[in-house]
């Protein structure tokens, strides 16, 4: 099995403008990436916020589904919930991997537009990297208008952004959508990787 994690940042990601700003967590950014980590076996699903305010609404999104009504009405979900942990910031989401595994995990940067010139991994060479290598992967997504230049400038692979069809492909998914997309060309069955 991988040693695969993910971490959704709401800090530091970039605004509209390209400044540096922390976002607001959403339910189903919590809930739903959640899902994904469990149908493709990650080890743990960080939620990366300096704001305690937002540590407490994701501790309760995963006590109601992990111990509370949720767990009563859909008791298969609890294990997806079960995953996720808030942490302050992606320093602490790196130091837990590394913790649990003995050594500092790869990061892996997603984004949707890039604006650092940095070589790019395409989605089938990180498939094979991943597979190979025994050290853990931290995979990085980003909210809002994606991640801060400063930790694209740390990811040891830059995955090349997911690109639409069509003369002038739409690319603006929810981060949940997108998420989903990586983890499956990543780590899903043969036929998911183009």
């Amino acid at each position: 099995m991988s040693r695969v994690y993910c971490a959704l940042l709401h800090h530091p990601v970039k605004d509209r403008a390209g400044e540096t700003v922390s976002t607001a967590v959403t339910n189903l950014d919590v809930h739903d990436i959640a899902r994904s980590a469990r149908t493709f076996e990650l080890r743990r699903y960080y939620v990366v916020t300096p704001i305690e305010a937002q540590h407490v609404l994701v501790r309760r999104i995963i006590d109601h589904w992990t111990l509370g009504a949720g767990r009563r009405r859909i008791p298969e979900r609890h294990v997806a919930l079960a995953l996720c942990e808030s942490l302050a910031s992606l320093e602490l989401a790196i130091a837990d991997v590394e913790r649990r595994e003995g050594v500092r995990p790869q990061l892996v940067a997603t984004a949707a537009r890039l604006t650092l010139q940095r070589p790019l991994t395409g989605f089938a060479e990180a498939r094979a990297r991943i597979r190979s290598d025994p050290a853990p992967f931290l995979i990085l997504f980003g909210t809002g208008h994606g991640l801060a230049d400063s930790v694209l400038a740390q990811a040891d692979l830059l995955l090349e952004p997911i690109s639409g069809v069509g003369a002038d492909p739409y690319n603006h998914l929810s981060v949940r959508a997108a998420a989903a997309i990586v983890l499956d060309r990543l780590l899903g069955t043969e036929g998911g990787l183009r």
